[in-house]
């Protein structure tokens, strides 16, 4: 299980294109491992990922600017389409969540729960979390 966590700060809400990454794991020997990263610092591979929770993000809609995001790796049970109490198997996925500012200088934490969008399947989100928080061996 991977029980590790990014926080992506953007110093300027509502520009995507900076922004700086911290990611929070263990190591091999348990120790814990914080590395930090810049826009420029992710593999050109884990760019599409990154837009997947940047395309998030935009929904919070323009009263909303996110600040900062912390993403976290959780299982989820996949259940059949014709029964749905019927589990098929698990699948792995990122869930944000956002602190978030507005015009009026307010600050809120946006979760899942506020926007279900906030939940990402797509594979390469999964393996742009798992790029960053799994230790080299």
């Amino acid at each position: 299980m991977n029980d590790g966590e990014i926080q992506i700060q953007f110093p300027k809400p509502g520009n995507w294109q900076e922004f700086s990454m911290t990611a929070i794991y263990r190591d091999s020997d348990g120790y814990t491992r914080i590395d930090r990263y810049q826009q420029n610092d992710v593999p050109a591979e884990q760019a599409p990922a990154m837009a997947a929770v940047v395309a998030a993000l935009v929904g919070l809609g323009e009263d909303w600017q996110a600040v900062q995001v912390w993403a976290h790796l959780m299982t989820a049970t996949v259940y059949n389409e014709d029964d749905p109490y019927t589990p098929t198997g698990q699948r792995d996925e990122v869930a944000l969540d956002v602190e978030a500012v507005n015009p009026q200088a307010g600050r809120r934490v946006f979760t899942s729960r506020d926007y279900p969008a906030f939940v990402i399947t797509d594979p390469a989100a999964v393996d742009f979390f798992k790029h960053f928080t799994t230790p080299n061996q």
